[in-house]
C-alpha cells in the first residue's frame, strides 16, 4: 500500500521551519552579517517553508523601508552559506543543516491588493446595496 500524498506541510516541517525562522531573525537582528546593505536594513522573516526531507529551508523575507527588494534578496542569498553556518548552533538536534534560501515575500502585496478591491466603489455599492436589502 502507498502512502496517501499530501501538499500541506506536516506537522515536524512546520516545527522545524519556525525553529529556522527563529535562529535566522536572531542572527539577522544580531547584525553577524557584516555586509552594509543588510546591516542598515531592517528585514522581516515572515515564514520558513522546509522541504519534506527538511534539508533546504526556504526563508520568505521583507526588507522594510527599501524600494528594490531584489537587491537585498541577493546579498541574502550571496551569505546564505554564512547564515546557514550561525544557525547551526541553534539546530543542533538536526541531523542535517538544511540549505537556506531566500525569497522575497509578497503575500503583503497580495493583501494591499485585496483591501484595495474591497474598498474600491463597485464593491462598497454591492455590499450596501446589501445591506438595504438585508433590512427589508
Amino acid at each position: 500500500m502507498t502512502k496517501p500524498t499530501s501538499s500541506a506541510p506536516s506537522q515536524r516541517m512546520l516545527r522545524v521551519g519556525e525553529q529556522v525562522r527563529a535562529a535566522i531573525t536572531q542572527v539577522l537582528q544580531r547584525g553577524e552579517v557584516r555586509d552594509d546593505l543588510l546591516e542598515k536594513t531592517v528585514i522581516s522573516v515572515s515564514e520558513v517553508r522546509m522541504s519534506t526531507d527538511l534539508k533546504v529551508a526556504t526563508a520568505y523575507v521583507t526588507p522594510l523601508g527599501v524600494a528594490d527588494h531584489d537587491i537585498v534578496i541577493a546579498a541574502l542569498n550571496r551569505h546564505a552559506k554564512y547564515i546557514r553556518g550561525r544557525i547551526a548552533g541553534q539546530l543542533r538536534q538536526m541531523k542535517y543543516m538544511p540549505e537556506v534560501r531566500f525569497r522575497d515575500d509578497t503575500s503583503f502585496d497580495n493583501y494591499k491588493k485585496i483591501d484595495e478591491l474591497l474598498r474600491s466603489p463597485e464593491v462598497q455599492r454591492d455590499l450596501n446595496s446589501d445591506e438595504t436589502k438585508d433590512q427589508k
